[in-house]
């Protein structure tokens, strides 16, 4: 190992920097996330570092290097365009045997900077030694997905409770399982959700308890998995997907997402398709109940978005009941994420004002629904589940005083490789769907914005 890895404290400790460019604007980027006291020095400085220069959050003098600036400096970062300048620096800070950096040069470094996972206090550093800094950058880009934005604020916790838990467990292997169990548990998904004060409730609840179990009750992950497309899913739907001992998922959720979940889950089909259930909701409900009230941490996979036509409010209104932790993780919902992939946005200022989402049937079957609102200018319906009510639904639509060519796309999976689109007029949507003997899931789009799809769209599925 060429380079010790170490975390240098320099909070208003004053560090200098020798060039006024961007690469030189990064490095005082860095330093001053740090809480340094940068000290830039160069003839000229870049856009970014004279606003910083003119707000007084850096100072700045306005000339060639010399010596007499590294006295009393904590460390230098040479980032001027003269490789002559920048070895000088190198060797006259290595004369003082002061901390050194010179971009993109590794030979005259003493420290390298890293690329930084910051999640404070807790900080991941990744260097190559200067081999490949494109590469460090593409390590971190893989943690940041990996790592969940709020870990900072489970350290914090932890910390609070440090001397606590140590004298409730004064033996050190007791109390390293104590913390696995915090920071694989219920509690630390408190944290990550936002729920800062029923995880401070909860962690001093297991300190007061007698019970060392404090996995009793398990948890729920309300998930939307999007519309078909893995590369969709949320950096927190992969990491819950990754973690849930049962998944429950349904119809809409397209197998290549169910297959992203951990490896050894259990998974249970809960699909449904129109008056033909797997299970009924009620029955999938009582499921998440029980299998929660078993400790085991379970994920339900809904396609889309679970708050949008997705029976998620039923479900965590049980779970609520019953006091079972749960947390939501919104997902792209279907009609954002199909136009999107077909080319059509839902709203325009040349083409629609306002977008209304509507269900082409509702819980006892029947398609009742506010007409007038309906038939507004300059407005983009989206329809969910319309297929088999079509004719219903363009009969009314028309009668009520739609035009009878006004533009609609049907979108028959998509987002994935079997994505279809068909455009076609109101009047013959329900042809275009017999005629093409269309499937669910399908999206239904009406309005004047489905023109755009000819020119708009860049999606191309494999045939």
């Amino acid at each position: 190992m060429k380079y010790l890895p170490i975390f240098l404290e320099i909070t208003k400790t004053p560090c200098l920097v020798v060039g006024g460019g961007t690469v030189a604007a990064r490095k005082v980027g860095q330093l001053r996330r740090a809480n340094a006291k940068v000290i830039v020095v160069a003839p000229e400085l870049c856009r970014e570092l004279s606003v910083l220069a003119d707000k007084h959050l850096i100072q700045y003098k306005c000339s060639d290097f010399n010596e007499d600036e590294l006295q009393d400096k904590t460390l230098v970062i040479a980032a001027t365009d003269d490789a002559t300048v920048n070895k000088y620096i190198s060797e006259l800070a290595n004369q003082r045997n002061l901390p050194v950096n010179v971009v993109d040069n590794p030979e005259l470094c003493s420290f390298i900077m890293p690329s930084i996972v910051d999640r404070d206090p807790v900080q991941i550093a990744i260097s190559t030694g200067g081999a490949s800094p494109v590469l460090a950058r593409l390590l971190r880009a893989r943690l940041e997905s990996l790592i969940p934005s709020s870990y900072g604020n489970l350290a914090k916790l932890m910390q609070k409770f440090r001397t606590a838990v140590k004298a409730k467990y004064p033996d050190m292997q007791h109390r390293r399982r104590y913390w696995e169990k915090i920071l694989q548990g219920p509690i630390a998904e408190m944290i990550y959700a936002g729920q800062q004060e029923s995880a401070l409730n909860a962690l001093g609840k297991t300190l007061s308890e007698e019970a060392d179990d404090i996995n009793k009750t398990g948890e729920v992950y309300l998930v939307g998995a999007g519309p078909g497309d893995p590369d969709l899913l949320t950096f927190r739907a992969l990491r819950l997907m990754q973690q849930a001992d049962v998944v429950l998922y349904d119809r809409l959720v397209a197998p290549e997402i169910v297959d992203l979940c951990r490896k050894d889950a259990e998974r249970i089909y809960v699909g449904k398709k129109r008056n033909q259930h797997a299970l009924p909701q009620e029955e999938i409900s009582q499921l998440l109940v029980g299998l929660a009230k078993q400790g085991k941490r379970v994920l339900r996979l809904k396609g889309g978005d679970p708050f949008i036509f997705g029976r998620g409010g039923e479900e965590i209104e049980l779970l609520s009941s019953e006091n079972i932790p749960f947390q939501v993780i919104p997902g792209i919902t279907a009609a954002s994420g199909c136009a999107s992939y077909a080319g059509i946005p839902l709203t325009h200022r040349d083409y629609a004002h306002t977008c209304v989402f509507i269900t082409g049937h509702l819980k006892d079957g029947s398609m009742d629904l506010n007409w007038e609102t309906l038939i507004q200018p300059r407005q983009t319906i989206v329809v969910y589940m319309g297929l088999m009510g079509l004719e219903e639904l363009c009969s009314e639509l028309i009668l009520r005083g739609l035009s009878k060519t006004m533009p609609i796309a049907l979108i028959q999976r998509g987002t994935t490789s079997q994505q279809k689109v068909h455009i076609g007029e109101l009047a013959t949507l329900p042809g275009i769907s017999k005629l093409h003997d269309i499937k669910p899931p399908t999206m239904i789009i009406i309005g004047e914005v489905v023109k755009l799809h000819e020119t708009l769209s860049w999606f191309e599925p494999i045939e």
